[in-house]
C-alpha cells in the first residue's frame, strides 16, 4: 500500500528510519514493530474518528446539549466494552505466548473461554442500561435536554456491548499470532461504514442521538460476524488465510485456562473500569462549570482518545512480539522488544501531541462554533496533548507488563491518579478561585502519576520473572 494511500503506515516508518538514525532501534526491529503497530493504529484511528464524528455530526444536528448528553451516556456503555477489554488483554497474553511455544491446538481454548467471561460480564448490564437508563444518566447529567439525549443514546447503545467485547477478543487474538491487518480491515472497514451510516441516521431520517446509537450497534454485530466466519474458516475473502483457526467441536471451557485468564485479566479489567467509571464523578464535577465547559470538555476526551491511537498501535505489538519471545523462553530478545518499542512509543506519541497542540484552535472549531465555548474547548485540548505525552509512557509500558501476566501495578496507577489526585483537583477548580486551571491540571494529572508508577514497575524486570512462573506451571501441567 503506498504511501499516498496510507499516511499513517508512512508516518511510521519514516519515524522508524529517524530513530533507526539515531541509534536508538535497529533496523530489522524498527520494520517489525512498525508491521503489527500501523494497522492496529488505522484500526484506532477509524474507530475514535467514528467516536468522534459521532459527536461532531450530532453537535451540528442538535446543539451543544446532545453533545453534553452522549457524554453522559458514552461512560455507562464503555463501562461493559472496559471489561471485555480487559479479557482481550489477557486474550494477547495467552495466545502469543502459546503461538510462539507453538502450542498452536491451546490457543483455541483460549478464545473460547475469553468469549464465554466476556459474555458473562457484559450481558447482564445490557439488561440494566436498556431498562433503566434514565436514573443513571441523572446520577451524573444536569440539564433536562441533556439528561433525556443521554437516555436515549445509552439505551440503544447497551445492545452493541457484547459484540463489541467479542470483537476486541477476535482482533487481540489475531494480532497474538502475528496478524495486525485482518483486525484492521474488519474494524476499521466497519467504522468507515458506521460513520457514512451515522450520517444517513441522523441528517436524513432525523434520528439523532438514537441514528447514532443505533449505527454503533449494526457496526458491532457486523464486526462479529465477520470476525466469526473468518477464524471458523481459517481465511477472508479478499483478506487470504488467517493464522488462526478454531474447531467448534472442540470444548469450550477449561477451568485452568480461566483462572489463568482471570488472573492477568481482572486487573486490567477493573484499571480501565477505574479510568471509565471516574468519568462518572468527573463528569459531575466538570458539571459544575455549566455546560459550555462540559461540551468543551467531552470533545478534549475525543480529541485526546485520537491522539492516543498510537497507544494501541504499539501497545499491542509490544504485547505480541514480547509474548512470543516469552513463550519461546528467548527473555533476552522480550527486553531487547520491550525496549525498542517503548522507544518507538514515545516519538510517535510526541509527534502527534505537538502537531495537534499547534492545531488546537481550528481543530477545536470543527465541533464548537460560539466563541466563549471555542476558547475554553481549544485550552482544554492543549491540557489533553500534554496529558498524552504522558498516556505515550504508560504505554510503551503496558505492553511488556500484559503480556507477561503483571498486570496488577497499573491498576493501582491508576486508582491513585485518578482518586488521590485527578478528582480532587478538578473540584477544587469548579469550587475556588483556581477554576478551569484545576480542570486542566487534572488531565495532565491523570496520565501522569500511572505512567510514573507503570514506567517504574517496568524498570525494575519483575514482569520478566512472573513470566517465567507461568511457564514453568504451564510445562509442569
Amino acid at each position: 500500500m503506498s504511501a499516498l494511500l496510507n499516511p499513517v503506515r508512512a508516518f511510521i516508518e519514516a519515524l522508524g528510519d529517524v530513530l533507526v538514525r539515531l541509534g536508538l532501534l535497529s533496523r530489522p526491529r524498527a520494520r517489525r514493530i512498525s508491521e503489527l503497530a500501523w494497522p492496529r493504529i488505522v484500526t484506532g484511528l477509524a474507530r475514535m474518528s467514528k467516536a468522534t464524528a459521532d459527536v461532531a455530526m450530532v453537535g451540528t444536528a442538535l446543539g451543544a446539549s446532545a453533545i453534553a448528553g452522549v457524554g453522559y451516556g458514552v461512560p455507562f456503555w464503555t463501562m461493559t466494552f472496559m471489561i471485555g477489554g480487559g479479557i482481550a488483554g489477557g486474550t494477547i497474553s495467552l495466545v502469543s505466548q502459546r503461538y510462539g511455544a507453538d502450542r498452536h491446538d491451546e490457543i483455541g481454548m483460549a478464545i473460547f473461554v475469553s468469549a464465554g467471561l466476556a459474555l458473562a460480564a457484559t450481558l447482564p448490564l445490557v439488561v440494566v442500561f436498556w431498562v433503566v437508563p434514565e436514573p443513571l444518566i441523572r446520577l451524573i447529567g444536569t440539564g433536562e435536554a441533556a439528561i433525556q439525549y443521554g437516555t436515549d443514546y445509552l439505551r440503544v447503545a447497551s445492545l452493541a456491548m457484547p459484540f463489541s467485547a467479542l470483537n476486541l477478543i477476535a482482533s487481540r487474538a489475531l494480532i497474538g499470532a502475528d496478524d495486525a491487518r485482518t483486525p484492521m480491515a474488519v474494524r476499521a472497514g466497519g467504522a468507515v461504514v458506521n460513520i457514512a451510516l451515522n450520517g444517513v441516521l441522523i441528517f436524513v431520517f432525523g434520528l439523532g442521538v438514537v441514528g447514532a446509537a443505533i449505527g454503533t450497534v449494526i457496526g458491532s454485530v457486523g464486526g462479529c460476524a465477520l470476525f466469526a466466519w473468518g477464524l471458523t474458516r481459517g481465511h477472508l475473502p479478499g483478506l487470504g488465510a488467517l493464522p488462526l483457526r478454531i474447531d467448534w467441536r472442540a470444548r469450550w471451557w477449561d477451568a485452568d485456562d480461566a483462572r489463568h485468564l482471570l488472573r492477568i485479566s481482572s486487573p486490567l479489567a477493573l484499571r480501565k473500569i477505574v479510568q471509565n467509571g471516574a468519568q462518572f464523578p468527573m463528569l459531575a464535577i466538570v458539571g459544575l462549570f455549566g455546560p459550555e465547559v462540559v461540551a468543551a470538555y467531552v470533545v478534549a476526551l475525543r480529541v485526546r482518545a485520537l491522539m492516543n491511537t498510537p497507544g494501541w498501535g504499539f501497545g499491542l505489538a509490544s504485547s505480541s512480539l514480547v509474548g512470543q519471545a516469552l513463550g519461546r523462553g528467548a527473555e533476552a530478545e522480550a527486553k531487547t522488544f520491550a525496549n525498542a518499542t517503548f522507544r518507538f512509543t514515545v516519538a510517535a506519541f510526541t509527534a502527534v501531541a505537538v502537531v495537534v497542540f499547534v492545531g488546537a484552535t481550528p481543530i477545536s472549531r470543527l465541533f464548537v462554533q460560539d466563541a466563549a465555548t471555542l476558547g475554553v474547548t481549544a485550552d482544554l485540548v492543549r491540557a489533553a496533548c500534554l496529558s498524552v505525552l504522558l498516556w505515550g509512557v504508560m504505554s510503551g509500558g503496558m505492553g511488556p507488563l500484559r503480556a507477561s501476566g503483571d498486570t496488577k501495578w497499573p491498576f493501582y496507577g491508576q486508582i491513585l491518579g485518578l482518586f488521590a489526585f485527578a478528582l480532587p483537583v478538578t473540584y477544587l477548580g469548579a469550587t475556588t478561585p483556581l477554576g478551569l486551571w484545576g480542570l486542566y491540571a487534572a488531565l495532565v494529572l491523570e496520565t501522569g502519576v500511572p505512567a510514573a508508577v507503570i514506567y517504574y514497575r517496568y524498570r525494575t524486570r519483575e514482569w520478566l520473572r512472573i513470566s517465567r512462573t507461568y511457564r514453568s506451571a504451564a510445562v509442569g501441567a
